[in-house]
């Protein structure tokens, strides 16, 4: 059986890795002219189990209202005159109640431990490099009313499985010596000691490396302009090659794993999928040799920020924007989340001028993604993953590729149509 993989980000590699593990020929077709150059590219760089609370949770609502009028703020809202944003704006709302922020939470942490295991013994069996760092998450707080919630989110992990302990800010200190110069501003925080970091784009392009050479054909530099079929099965992907030559690629399944592009590649066919692009900014410093940096990855909840060692470089990344399809740097918010980073760590002495970057995360009101099969017949889903698309890879590609292969993929999670 012949599947064509759409989109070669880290869903789609992923999930050409285990389709092909498990005996499928699969060819996977992206714009770009290498894999991971999308959403891919410059996320955190956090597999963060220990975060499977949504955004979207009771006290979304109240923290917007607080944060309107803020170009800096964490979550900003851009109306346009979009029905896919509005309604999606609705619908985030809705998952903002308690027992569906419950279900979504629960759905998450299930996928995200899954995810864990399947990266770890994914880089065991081939060795993958990605700059890879096993020395937990730890969670910042800077307010007693956000430090008071540690507690209850700990016990909350510590129910799904996921080890997280709550420190003080001098215990803080103790895991992360860089964090010495906010001694007076931070509260306290939450360890998760078995949460990694790692480059997502080396990794996407190692993995792709790997699945080209135990056979996968990729085919970039061909932008995906519809899917073609007919009695409720798709038989061609339509491409248009960089020569404005258009050509049809045939297979006998097809997945889509477009990112924030698929709700519209599917809709022509009657499907609807809740995905709507979240624009995410990040910061990629290279640190000097003496850099005072952090080799703990970091989560500033006030700000919803997140730093992770890459190597030799430090990656800040963060904020969520609603403004469709628009991936144009907006210097404010760039200059935020770096001058965030110089307040945390003032003598991260960078070797060299910051890279600035943006892309679109493809997000669910309940930042669920959306896995498994269309209403048609030969068309499945791995897509939707919104700020969780590293942490969740792995898990999200086993498990479509268990699901195309008629298989169960043996955890609790809302599959769709199964």
């Amino acid at each position: 059986m012949h599947v064509i993989v759409l989109g070669a980000g880290l869903a789609g590699v992923t999930s050409a890795w285990y389709l092909r593990q498990a005996g499928f020929a699969v060819t996977v077709v992206d714009r770009q002219p290498a894999a991971g150059l999308e959403t891919s590219f410059a996320n955190g760089g956090q597999i963060s189990v220990s975060h499977p609370e949504p955004w979207a949770n009771p006290g979304a609502p109240g923290q917007i209202l607080r944060w309107l009028g803020r170009e800096d703020a964490p979550l900003l809202f851009r109306p346009r005159l979009d029905w896919g944003q509005w309604s999606w704006g609705l619908r985030f709302l809705l998952e903002c109640l308690p027992g569906r922020a419950r279900r979504n939470t629960t759905a998450i942490a299930g996928l995200a431990l899954r995810s864990r295991d399947c990266l770890r013994a994914l880089q065991a069996e081939t060795g993958i490099e990605y700059d890879r760092l096993q020395r937990g998450i730890l969670h910042l707080f800077f307010s007693p009313r956000d430090f008071s919630q540690a507690s209850r989110r700990a016990a909350l992990l510590h129910d799904f499985g996921i080890r997280a302990e709550v420190l003080d800010a001098q215990a803080c200190y103790g895991v992360e010596p860089a964090l010495a110069h906010c001694r007076d501003k931070l509260q306290g925080g939450l360890y998760a000691p078995d949460d990694e970091t790692g480059d997502a784009l080396a990794f996407t392009q190692g993995l792709a490396e790997l699945c080209r050479q135990v056979g996968v054909q990729f085919r970039y530099g061909m932008r995906i302009t519809a899917l073609s079929g007919e009695a409720g099965s798709v038989a061609a992907a339509v491409v248009e090659g960089e020569d404005g030559a258009s050509e049809r690629i045939g297979g006998d399944v097809f997945l889509l794993a477009l990112g924030s592009h698929s709700a519209g590649m599917v809709r022509p066919l009657g499907d609807r999928l809740p995905v709507y692009p979240v624009k995410g900014y990040s910061v990629t410093l290279p640190l000097a040799a003496d850099a005072v940096a952090p080799m703990v990855s970091i989560t500033d909840e006030s700000r919803r920020i997140v730093c992770s060692r890459l190597g030799n470089r430090l990656r800040i990344a963060g904020t969520a924007e609603l403004s469709g399809f628009d991936i144009s740097l907006n210097a404010e918010r760039c200059q935020a989340i770096l001058r965030r980073a110089e307040e945390l760590f003032p003598h991260i002495r960078p070797a060299g001028a910051p890279e600035f970057w943006s892309g679109l995360r493809p997000a669910t009101p309940g930042n669920v993604p959306v896995i498994g099969r269309s209403a048609q017949r030969n068309l499945f889903f791995n897509t939707g993953h919104g700020t969780l698309g590293w942490t969740l890879a792995c898990g999200s590609g086993q498990a479509i590729a268990d699901i195309i292969g008629g298989k169960s993929p043996g955890i609790e999670f809302p599959f769709r149509n199964l």
